[in-house]
């Protein structure tokens, strides 16, 4: 069954999905919204009708972009202003640490949206995002494939959680920091995994967590 303007029943509900979040928000939904909110299988069905639309006319999209969705003539607030958004550089593991980590060039990464009651845009300075992978963290209420974002630091304070690289294993993890003494104790948010010890030499600082996204696509 189609409508008038020839969208199928589905695309017109995410078309009104789009125009209704837009309106309440002031910013677009993600591809992960539209799947939730309207109760549709998977993101490639979502994906699939979003490209239908596009093809019609009835969207825009920005490639990479994660709430790159608009509306023909419809003015982007500064709320999605590119200053809002900030690069996702991989994965970490919350849980055994993640040997050779993955090295992702900043000015190809793609790009993860911070909601604006999160985050101003000069908080988010030297801020990036990593996708968590892994239980360790889930008492810290971070679960699997949630998303860390990170401010570049080198330096933590006992109880900071932190990506921590392991010098000699070349292996990142996601841990609570703290300095004992002669030792550094990597300790996990779960009752059921062990800490990490390690001496302060074999530690480096890649980032404290300053905020954490969920099912943002």
């Amino acid at each position: 069954m189609r409508t008038a303007d020839g969208l199928s029943v589905r695309q017109e509900k995410i078309l009104h999905y789009i125009e209704e979040f837009f309106g309440k928000k002031g910013y677009w939904p993600a591809i992960r919204d539209i799947q939730t909110d309207l109760k549709i299988s998977s993101t490639s069905v979502v994906a699939y009708n979003l490209k239908a639309l596009q093809d019609k006319g009835k969207i825009n999209r920005q490639g990479k972009v994660s709430r790159g969705i608009t509306l023909p003539n419809t003015l982007t607030p500064a709320l999605i202003n590119p200053s809002y958004q900030v690069p996702l550089l991989g994965t970490i593991t919350a849980g055994q640490p993640l040997p050779d980590p993955e090295q992702v060039d900043v000015s190809a990464a793609e790009k993860v949206d911070v909601p604006p009651d999160l985050a101003t845009a000069d908080k988010l300075k030297d801020v990036y995002a990593l996708k968590v992978r892994g239980l360790s963290m889930i008492d810290a209420l971070i679960d699997d494939g949630d998303i860390v974002l990170l401010r570049r630091q080198e330096t933590a304070n006992n109880g900071d959680m932190v990506a921590a690289m392991l010098v000699e294993e070349n292996a990142v993890t996601l841990k609570k920091f703290y300095h004992e003494g002669l030792r550094i104790r990597l300790q996990p948010a779960n009752s059921t995994m062990q800490p990490i010890f390690t001496t302060s030499d074999n530690v480096r600082i890649q980032g404290r967590v300053v905020g954490v996204l969920r099912s943002l696509f």
